[in-house]
């Protein structure tokens, strides 16, 4: 497995997590449907300033290190044996190494309280949901859009974004 660790996010590296964050999203929609794409949030980025400083405030972040460089980051929240995923990114220049996945396995040790994970992602992030159902183990279990709003409210219903579950033994 891909040696990394997570280090919590300190306050003078907060701005460069956001940006390296919205590189990898952007990135993400880019690969999907090139420079055609209008799935931004704000200001040409998939995810906002806004919702990553609301997770991070939220949260527990993390950033991903493989030996002594910043290869990503991560946000959980947990409640008891419940744990949300809100955030995993990792740099596109250090895709396909495994670090995505190290990573996901780090966060499981950190917390083995938690047997209830949950986690989103949009439709087109077909990478993501490979990711998440075929690499760490979690299922789809809902698909929100304009026929089926998410109950918060939260999200962008007429895109379209999948929920997933991994419960854990």
């Amino acid at each position: 497995m891909t040696d990394i660790k997570l280090v919590s996010l300190t306050s003078d590296d907060r701005e460069q997590f956001i940006t390296d964050n919205q590189e990898a999203f952007k990135y993400g929609a880019l690969e999907e449907f090139g420079k055609r794409d209008d799935h931004f949030e704000e200001d040409g980025e998939i995810i906002s300033r806004k919702t990553i400083e609301e997770s991070i405030d939220g949260g527990e972040a993390y950033r991903i290190i493989q030996g002594s460089k910043k290869v990503g980051g991560v946000v959980i929240k947990t409640d008891g044996d419940k744990g949300d995923l809100d955030l995993l990114f990792v740099s596109p220049k250090a895709h396909s190494k495994g670090i995505g996945y190290a990573a996901w396995c780090a966060v499981e040790k950190l917390h083995p309280e938690v047997k209830i994970w949950q986690t989103h992602t949009p439709y087109f992030e077909t990478r993501n949901i490979h990711f998440y159902v075929n690499r760490c183990g979690f299922h789809i279990v809902e698909f929100f859009n304009k026929f089926h709003p998410e109950p918060d409210g939260h999200g962008n219903d007429n895109e379209g974004f999948f929920r997933f579950e991994k419960i854990l033994k």
